[in-house]
């Protein structure tokens, strides 16, 4: 006669050490006389000063909320695309009214009223730093904000530029050299399309020359009435549209080689 070994079920410390001592057991299910026992390791209260290792991963942080597998993840991809989807924010509003503020500003150059214009201009200036900051600080980055903070900038430039070019405070040359750079990146967007992609990123030497442009125009906008430092800010006014016309073109040089390269791995 056959007898039957009973084996004790393990007390929840020992199945605990034996889970710890066997790093590739993970969480991989139980079979053949462990399968009984599957469920009651995930039932072990872990103290919140203790952290497991797997191999390959980075220790669990101490003290860490326990939560369901995948659910934080899942909450936080679910909430940043939701805030990326958002089209009416207190920053998009600060871009909205940058972009209402063009015409006015364009109008006011036309006019000769460069005192008013640079009102227009400094203001339109601190709301392009608000809405920045706040998108960021309230986690209200959003697709449609990204869109319209380089238009505005791109209209603002033109609109300085027409103004300007108007009125022979800038040959029409310069104009046609900072439009014609736009207008050759335009090409580029059904080449990406075609392939998938849309705009890639702005370069860095982009941003710096779009700094620089609009940093020059309103000097040049200064020189224009007059007084003691009309002299000093006419030659560092087109200074500074020299330099940010060298990397407007620099940076479109860059931008055509990158979408060369995309569309060359696609």
């Amino acid at each position: 006669m056959r007898t039957l070994d009973v084996v004790p079920e393990p007390r929840p410390a020992d199945a605990v050490a034996s889970r710890r001592a066997d790093p590739d057991a993970g969480g991989a299910p139980a079979t053949g006389n462990g399968a009984h026992h599957a469920g009651t390791l995930a039932d072990v209260p872990v103290p919140p000063d203790v952290t497991s290792a797997t191999p390959g991963r980075a220790p669990a942080m101490i003290g860490a909320r326990p939560t369901s597998r995948g659910s934080t993840s899942a909450g936080s991809t679910s909430a940043t695309s939701a805030n990326r989807d958002q089209v009416v924010n207190v920053p998009n509003a600060l871009s909205a009214l940058r972009l209402v503020l063009v015409p006015v500003f364009f109008w006011l150059i036309v006019q000769h009223r460069d005192g008013w214009a640079l009102v227009v201009l400094a203001v339109s200036g601190v709301t392009d730093y608000l809405d920045g900051k706040l998108a960021r600080r309230w986690g209200q980055v959003s697709r449609v904000g990204q869109l319209l903070d380089p238009v505005a900038d791109r209209l603002y430039i033109l609109a300085t530029l027409i103004g300007l070019a108007w009125r022979d405070v800038v040959p029409w040359w310069f104009l046609a050299l900072i439009v014609g750079r736009d207008v050759l990146l335009s090409f580029t967007i059904p080449v990406l399309a075609r392939h998938g992609y849309g705009p890639l990123p702005v370069h860095f030497l982009g941003k710096a020359a779009t700094f620089s442009l609009l940093y020059a125009f309103p000097l040049l906008l200064l020189a224009q009435i007059g007084g003691p430092v009309a002299g000093v800010a006419l030659a560092v006014g087109w200074a500074f549209a020299w330099w940010g016309a060298g990397l407007y073109w620099w940076a479109g040089w860059l931008y055509v080689r990158q979408v060369r390269d995309v569309v060359r791995a696609g």
